[in-house]
């Protein structure tokens, strides 16, 4: 029984992570399209990532998880809270000047980052799809900035 635990925590995992890499690539995409209201819920949809990163906080607890997988865990649930806060609630710009802007992008590439390593706990496949999304989610997260500067 644990075994089919760990297998379905680990899918969704896997799934959460690139799920939430896609959205953000969309949200780039529409926002170097200039649909901006468009891109503003795309960003809202990004939120309810929180609902599985719990899950899998309260899971890894009970089947004795590495410390680093809380660790990448927690920069999500962080990050993913900071934006909903702060970029959907609050509406405060923190993209338009250099000393939020560097911090923050440190912040989400670390979070995003970590979600490899979630991925990584369903196999080498997993591994390896999100890896080429975090890779595209990158690029196109520099290209989307130098065309719209957010």
């Amino acid at each position: 029984m644990e075994a089919i635990v760990a297998k379905i925590t680990n899918l969704v995992g896997a799934i959460t992570a690139n799920v939430y890499m896609l959205l953000i690539i969309a949200m780039f995409i529409v926002r170097i399209l200039g649909w901006f209201e468009i891109s503003h819920w795309i960003g809202f949809a990004t939120s309810f990532v929180l609902i599985p990163l719990i899950y899998l906080f309260v899971v890894g607890l009970k089947t004795n998880r590495r410390t680093i997988y809380f660790v990448w865990l927690a920069l999500m649930v962080l990050f993913a809270l900071f934006e909903l806060v702060v970029d959907q609630i609050l509406a405060i710009d923190i993209r338009s000047s250099q000393w939020t802007v560097i911090p923050y992008v440190m912040f989400f590439f670390a979070a995003t980052g970590g979600m490899i390593g979630v991925a990584a706990q369903a196999g080498k496949a997993w591994a390896f799809t999100t890896v080429i999304i975090f890779l595209i989610m990158a690029i196109l997260a520099f290209v989307q900035r130098g065309i719209t500067g957010l």
